[in-house]
């Protein structure tokens, strides 16, 4: 097998069947490839037998024959959104971590004058974050940019370069094998059969098809590959495919059977390659943007098609090996990390919520782990904040890697923290505070696109150091007390900074303080308080971890922070909010929060939270709320001993909110739920710290529910 794959040309004619035609060599390389952890090697629940993972992981491969239908195929890095033609012939975006473009300054404004920061407020916190007068230009600039861009686009064309039309195609089956990463599809164009398959590399930002059809040999069908000019619309395909002056596309040939690219967009450049397969021509198209790749005499058409922020790659991979690395990498991805298995259960939905756990690990994995942290839309497309992500969304899209034993797909991405570092110190002092204040809505610059809350929106303050104690649990080394030792410290330097201490009482507030649900700023909401709590808590223990004395004025600020809210035995927003279960009972259920995500605190009652899990699951427009508000429900539901309400709140009838479509999406667009339903899951089966002595003590322990696990760590 390896002496044929090294003497084969860059595009061998004889590629290997895919799915049910391997050949009998390379179906022995992927049974054997990867390691399988048996319930032996790894966390297991008590007395299961090894999960066969494959039978549960390929139950819910996605067949979806909508032409239109877009399925995200990536690497955590760079994703490749394919139509049913296997394609983007009628929609997708090729987009990546690292692809970002600025439109320029406005007119009058140069770079020295934009705040690194993303705010021209000076002192501490008084309200909202305002903008001075004559800067209505420079704060839209500043909210649209950065903002991501689709890299380029490959579709199904006629000989002309014509684009075709939806009712050209019939016959439309289409199937995305997880088990493998490849997508396959079958249709009818002009009556003749057309087979695509369609997958993105592992390791390198690229894309690979392989195309079979008489009509490729007859010149009736091309690819054409093209690219766009960006905008801030997204319908089927992200950018201005129509704008041809405002951008630079430079290719060079190198050879017969390669192409590079080079891109000009303002002050952003990158490049793409495209490699075929012999027999093939690459030609002009309708535009300096446009290439045409065809071929005579054949019936095949492959390539591979690779993006980089830099200069075009040296050499590409080989279609065939790049399937080979492919289907391994997936392979190994299912066989190792965390596994639940729900198919004994008596309970009907058992399928519906393994769909949902199954489909949420392909998901996050192709989209969300990489370099960055990932916009709320994902790879898939440019959401309403420009792709930027919103760095209180960050534990949401990271945080279940940790349960999940998949820890290093988040690693890269939580560097941001140290790379927004400096941004976060000079915002802190330009507001007058100490330590480092952590940034709303960013980039990979790292400078906050101006929003009214940016200021005081305070619970994505405490994630870095939540983060920190997720990466210790896993390893508890020195090395990792000395890669978050100034995070944490600069965090809780500024989280002990920002309270207001009243003179008469002795007593800090957190003021002004807008919660998580965003329904206004307040004072002292109930779960920043709760979270700034346990945010000290565990600074205060880090240090000491690492041999140093407790900070006395972290303790005092802790020690005398404001009560949680309460009235009639259970948590309120804020005291300012008694309208809690009445007018602003809607949007995320800040309440919830406090015994759920949080693990028990000092100056948080059990029994109140209980009483307000009961509560907000009575009161709550649930309509009103979004995907991660039920994994968070679930969270405290589990927590506070009402698995039933776990499991019911999960699968709630909630329409797009808590929707999950044909491709496990949340909502069709929401990633953060999907990283939510991870979280959860992975605590429901195996547990948390101080949860109920027994298998999956987050599910209904009545029967109905068989809950197999391996390879999960407890929770907080």
């Amino acid at each position: 097998m390896k002496e044929r794959m090294k003497n084969s040309s860059l595009f061998p004619n004889t590629l290997l069947k895919m799915k049910r035609s391997y050949s009998p060599c390379f179906a022995i390389l992927l049974a054997t490839s990867a390691p399988v952890l048996h319930a032996a090697d790894t966390p297991t629940s008590p007395d299961s037998v090894r999960i066969d993972r494959q039978a549960l992981v390929t139950r819910h491969n996605i067949a979806w024959n909508d032409l239109k239908g877009q399925i995200p195929l990536g690497n955590g890095e760079f994703c490749f959104n394919a139509d049913a033609t296997g394609l983007q012939t009628f929609g997708g975006n090729t987009m990546s971590h690292w692809g970002w473009h600025s439109f320029p300054l406005p007119e009058g404004w140069t770079a020295d004058r934009v705040p690194t920061t993303g705010t021209f407020q000076q002192g501490r916190n008084t309200g909202p974050d305002t903008f001075p007068e004559n800067t209505d230009t420079i704060r839209t600039w500043m909210f649209d940019n950065p903002h991501a861009m689709n890299l380029g686009r490959l579709r199904l064309c006629l000989t002309s370069g014509a684009a075709l039309r939806d009712t050209d195609i019939s016959g439309v089956s289409r199937t995305m094998d997880l088990w493998s990463g490849v997508q396959t599809s079958t249709y009818q164009f002009k009556d003749k059969p057309v087979r695509v398959e369609t997958w993105v590399h592992p390791s390198m930002d690229a894309v690979v098809v392989r195309m079979e059809s008489p009509l490729i040999a007859t010149g009736d069908v091309q690819v054409s590959f093209d690219f766009a000019y960006p905008s801030l619309q997204n319908s089927a395909w992200v950018g201005d495919f129509e704008c041809i002056d405002r951008h630079k596309t430079e290719m060079t040939t190198r050879g017969e059977r390669r192409a590079d690219f080079r891109r000009t967009v303002d002050e952003t450049t990158y490049a793409a390659s495209l490699a075929w397969s012999p027999g093939c021509t690459l030609r002009g198209g309708r535009s300096p943007h446009m290439f045409l790749l065809s071929a005579t005499g054949t019936n095949l058409i492959e390539f591979v098609c690779a993006f980089s922020p830099a200069a075009a790659p040296r050499e590409l991979p080989t279609v065939e090996k790049s399937f080979e690395d492919t289907a391994v990498h997936w392979k190994e991805f299912w066989s190792t990390g965390g596994a639940i298995e729900l198919s004994g259960s008596k309970d009907p939905r058992w399928h519906e919520l393994e769909r949902r756990t199954v489909l949420s690990q392909y998901l996050m994995a192709a989209q969300s782990a990489g370099s960055f942290p990932s916009a709320e839309n994902g790879l898939m497309g440019l959401d309403p904040w420009r792709s930027q992500f919103h760095m209180e969304m960050v534990w949401w899209h990271l945080a279940h890697y940790a349960l999940w034993d998949r820890y290093a797909k988040a690693e890269k991405a939580l560097g941001c923290y140290s790379r927004f570092e400096p941004n976060a110190r000079a915002l802190a002092a330009q507001l007058g505070y100490k330590g480092l204040k952590w940034g709303k809505s960013v980039g990979p610059e790292g400078r906050t696109a101006p929003w009214i809350g940016n200021q005081v929106l305070l619970w994505k303050q405490p994630h870095p150091i939540f983060f920190a104690e997720l990466e210790y649990r896993l390893k508890p080394t020195r090395e990792t007390l000395n890669k978050w030792a100034n995070i944490v410290q600069g965090t809780a330097e500024h989280m002990a900074d920002y309270p207001t201490r009243d003179e008469k009482t002795g007593v800090y507030s957190l003021v002004p303080d807008m919660p998580p649900s965003e329904l206004g700023i307040a004072r002292d909401t109930v779960f920043d308080l709760a979270y700034w709590r346990w945010g000290l808590d565990k600074a205060q223990e880090w240090r000491e971890r690492m041999g140093l004395a407790r900070e006395p004025h972290w303790e005092e600020v802790r020690e005398h922070l404001a009560p949680l809210p309460v009235s009639e035995g259970v948590f309120l927003n804020s005291a300012e909010w008694q309208d809690t279960y009445t007018k602003r009972a809607e949007g995320h259920p800040d309440p919830i929060g406090v015994l759920g995500m949080l693990p028990p605190i000092k100056g948080v009652d059990a029994e109140i939270a209980h009483n307000t899990v009961l509560k907000v699951w009575q009161t709550w427009n649930w309509n009103s709320t979004w995907g991660w508000d039920f994994p968070w429900m679930a969270m405290a539901a589990a927590r506070v001993g009402e698995p039933e309400l776990a499991v019911d709140i999960l699968l709630k009838d909630a329409g797009d909110k808590n929707g999950y479509d044909i491709r496990g999406v949340n909502g069709g667009w929401y990633l953060p739920g999907n990283g939510g339903l991870l979280y959860v899951v992975a605590m429901m089966a195996a547990g948390w710290d101080g949860a109920p002595d027994r298998n999956a003590p987050g599910f209904p322990n009545d029967g109905g529910w068989v809950v197999k696990w391996e390879g999960l760590q407890k929770a907080p």
